[in-house]
């Protein structure tokens, strides 16, 4: 069981009760959209990127994520409570953090990578969908996360997680404010029913292998309230960046910021991709 206390530094936290199950969390957030370009979608990329951490090295990674705060409340006296949001901290005429300079913050989000780099006990699921390849009847919101969830399952089922390998591991996940209810239709579904298209060696087809690991529904978070999900979502920005970068990201080269977390990524999701990310 998972409950909520207020941590020191004012954000959310949690403590864990597992009555023997041990668990891996998956903080989650989204960059991009998920309409169709043809129908107006300002974003040809819908990505996905998942932060996990094993309970058992929870509170020390919360605390380095605390002491870089710290870090960044000395240097640009950026308070405790302010959330760290990429995406509104880099617009034109933001409002977040806007009584630094643009290339402050963008230097803030340069030295959160970093830190996040450095997170030995933390991998890195990153989930992208190239919106141009789709037909009008591909749903980018369920094969995402079903991607997603699905390298969530089997990550945790060949124990290639960093961190504690226990028999019993379960994962459970925390993402950003989404369509919460399609989400969570989605997960119930894929614990019944989950197709799997068939690898070269065992023939055309599918097979259906229910998710079980993954479990409960999901646990909606505020991104202000959890600096785990502002980690995922600075993640899921620099993907974007990287692969579309907007004009003030390619004149500071912050399109490259991406690679700079290799150290974390979930390289194991995807062979197909050097940073392991899962290209649909």
């Amino acid at each position: 069981m998972i409950l909520n206390s207020l941590s020191d530094s004012g954000m959310l936290s949690l403590e864990f009760d597992h009555g023997g199950i041990e668990m891996y969390l998956m903080y989650v957030d989204e960059s991009g959209d998920c309409g169709a370009l043809k129908d107006g979608s300002p974003t040809r990329h819908f990505i996905l990127s998942g932060l996990v951490v094993h309970e058992l090295r929870w509170k020390d990674t919360l605390q380095r994520l605390i002491d870089f705060r710290i870090r960044m409340k000395n240097t640009f006296q950026i308070r405790l409570r302010d959330e760290i949001h990429a995406a509104a901290m880099l617009s034109r005429n933001s409002k977040c953090l806007s009584f630094l300079k643009r290339h402050d913050r963008l230097t803030v989000l340069r030295h959160f990578l970093n830190e996040i780099a450095t997170l030995n006990d933390v991998s890195i699921i990153n989930v992208l969908v190239d919106k141009a390849s789709k037909t009008d009847s591909y749903n980018v919101f369920e094969m995402a996360w079903k991607a997603l969830l699905q390298r969530f399952e089997n990550t945790m089922r060949n124990k290639n997680f960093p961190g504690p390998a226990n028999p019993d591991d379960r994962g459970s996940l925390f993402p950003d404010h989404t369509d919460d209810k399609k989400l969570r239709v989605l997960i119930r579904k894929m614990r019944r029913f989950n197709p799997i298209p068939n690898q070269q060696q065992f023939g055309q087809g599918y097979r259906d292998i229910p998710m079980d690991l993954v479990i409960e529904d999901p646990n909606i978070r505020d991104s202000k309230d959890s600096y785990f999900i502002q980690a995922a979502d600075a993640v899921a920005f620099f993907l974007k960046q990287y692969m579309e970068p907007n004009s003030y990201m390619r004149k500071k080269s912050g399109h490259s910021y991406f690679t700079r977390l290799e150290p974390v990524l979930c390289k194991c999701a995807s062979s197909n991709d050097q940073f392991g990310i899962v290209r649909l």
